[in-house]
């Protein structure tokens, strides 16, 4: 297993810098996730763990190796690409082999790897088939295959999933972690999928404007943003962004919302305002009557477990809210809404989030 380091690492194309004097420590056998919207850095820095691309600024080390500088076959990672990359005329088997063959592995080796990389991703029956006769998920498993025959110090996967149907990408998700479990090797995999970050990462890195926001476990993300942009981005449906004003000060600190409503705060937070109220729609429930506030409801979706009611407040504020999978909201009815006091967040001016 790999440890793998960065630190202070910059990326220019010509006058654009796309990564920032950026540091990350990457434990040996953990699997982590780069997340972020496009443009946000996440692909070029793989690539600058591959070798694909240089690093101008900052260094690189991979098991306390400085590595910065060396070509990409001399780094050991394996890496697979969101285009499977397969020749279309070999079998699966010579895909698989094709990497060995080319740094002088003996025929028995390879034929072991294979054969063992085969098994572990049960495509046994597929070693003499060509690419133009495999389904898009059973073209992927050989690209991972492919892979794994390396045994490199560490796996990098470039948007492996994006071009899977939803069922499939569900399927192969659930096959990568186990992959990751029995391999207990370094993985690290990029995506703007926040779904595939939850389900496989030990730990998210959230990228943004060429630069970290946030490192830490899928729940930590989830659940204690540091920014603005985090919160807004990981969850599905998306936080409830409200303008509020402090008001009070001591054991009496409260917010405001702009219909009126009150919500009180343990403390008056430090910080510039203007000021905004987070809350996730698990958090702000619809309630048959002595919630904070009221609204009408715009849009009802019935997702059997549990139903959204898309509401507009008095102020005219938009809000996602939950209610129970056998609710009776329609469009145009007016809703009382509850906030869950233990799950507000609050971001000042510079988007930060604020301890409540």
């Amino acid at each position: 297993m790999t440890e793998i380091s960065l630190d202070r690492v910059s990326k220019r194309f010509g006058s654009v810098e796309v990564i920032r004097d950026l540091s990350l420590e990457i434990d040996a056998g953990e699997f982590v996730v780069f997340l972020g919207p496009s443009g946000s850095g996440k692909t070029t820095l793989l690539r600058m763990i591959a070798g694909l691309e240089t690093i101008d600024d900052g260094a690189l080390l991979i098991d306390g190796v400085r590595s910065e500088g060396l070509a990409p076959g001399q780094r050991n990672l394996a890496m697979v690409f969101q285009n499977y990359a397969l020749y279309p005329h070999m079998t699966v088997a010579e895909n698989m082999a094709f990497g060995l063959r080319n740094i002088g592995k003996s025929k028995d080796e390879i034929d072991s790897r294979v054969r063992e990389a085969a098994q572990m991703l049960e495509m046994e029956a597929l070693l003499k088939r060509r690419p133009s006769e495999l389904s898009g998920g059973q073209r992927q498993r050989v690209a991972i295959g492919r892979a794994i025959v390396k045994e490199p110090k560490a796996f990098l996967f470039d948007e492996p999933l994006s071009n899977l149907d939803a069922a499939l990408r569900v399927r192969t998700r659930v096959e990568l972690a186990e992959l990751h479990q029995r391999l207990k090797a370094t993985m690290i995999y990029v995506t703007h999928d926040q779904t595939e970050a939850m389900t496989l990462a030990d730990r998210i890195v959230v990228l943004n404007n060429c630069r970290i926001e946030q490192v830490g476990t899928p729940m930590e993300v989830y659940s204690c943003p540091a920014s603005r942009f985090v919160a807004g981005f990981i969850g599905s449906p998306a936080m409830n962004f409200l303008p509020v004003t402090l008001t009070g000060q001591g054991d009496r600190a409260a917010v405001r919302l702009g219909d009126g409503a009150v919500l009180p705060l343990a403390s008056l937070p430090a910080g510039n305002g203007p000021w905004e109220l987070g809350i996730r729609p698990e958090a702000l429930t619809v309630v048959g009557s002595g919630g904070l506030t009221t609204g009408t409801a715009a849009v009802v979706e019935r997702l059997g477990d549990r139903t959204l009611v898309y509401a507009r407040l008095g102020d005219g504020t938009q809000v996602t809210a939950q209610d129970t999978g056998r609710s009776r909201v329609v469009a145009g009815d007016a809703v009382s809404l509850a906030f869950d006091s233990t799950a507000l967040h609050l971001f000042d001016a510079d988007g930060r989030a604020v301890l409540l």
